[in-house]
């Protein structure tokens, strides 16, 4: 009955979803660009921030492009409420770092946070599924108090990336560290472009004795 009324559609096509299809139909699925860095051991999501984060690791799921398919997607996760999204790529990725030994020795999973008006306002942090999944996956700790943002940034794509860097370069807070010491902490988030938002969350976090970051996201932009 819930079907009828309210039918699950693909977040990529808006078609229906067939018997044991969830979020994505399979044929969404099977078109959605993959990168699979974290099974090749790329260092093409390292390579964003070097020289500037020291990354244990570093992978994303996807190949995000402008009006692409990943960019419908990811659009549905964080302006449409599509909140299952999230869940759904923490699984699938999940899964998938659960078999490569690198990341089976992280201890914490951390979401970027939202500031707390844009988090109000939209309900839900947008990766915090996509985190939780992954801890669950690679039996990490899931965190997300540690990591705060303590001031409200306005949508900065078209920005440079020294500029957007300056901008976000104090906008993150640690709210205590004695429990995270020695740890290592795999970052999530949905999409890398720049780098100015890890490196951001990695100039506070790096300040914690004897850490070791790692990070994973949703999207890497071509």
């Amino acid at each position: 009955m819930l079907n009828l009324f309210f039918p699950s559609v693909c977040e990529a096509c808006n078609n229906l979803l067939g018997d044991g299809e969830l979020v994505l139909c399979l044929s969404c699925r099977h078109q959605l660009p993959v990168t699979n860095h974290h099974f090749e051991n790329s260092e093409v999501v390292k390579k964003i921030v070097y020289g500037r984060v020291q990354l244990e690791n570093a992978t994303a799921l996807l190949h995000f492009s402008k009006k692409g398919i990943v960019q419908q997607i990811l659009h549905n996760l964080k302006y449409r409420g599509h909140k299952q999204i999230s869940g759904f790529f923490g699984k699938w990725l999940g899964n998938e770092l659960a078999q490569i030994s690198a990341y089976n020795s992280i201890d914490v999973v951390v979401p970027v946070p939202l500031y707390k008006t844009r988090l109000r306002q939209r309900g839900y942090n947008q990766v915090e599924d996509f985190g939780r999944e992954i801890a669950k996956a690679i039996n990490a700790e899931y965190c997300d108090t540690v990591l705060i943002k303590t001031k409200s940034t306005k949508t900065q794509v078209f920005k440079e990336r020294l500029t957007r860097w300056s901008d976000e370069g104090s906008i993150f807070n640690i709210t205590e560290s004695n429990s995270l010491e020695g740890k290592h902490i795999l970052l999530v988030d949905d999409i890398i472009t720049t780098g100015a938002t890890v490196e951001s969350c990695a100039s506070v976090l790096l300040k914690i004795d004897n850490i070791k970051l790692s990070l994973a996201t949703m999207a890497i932009a071509d």
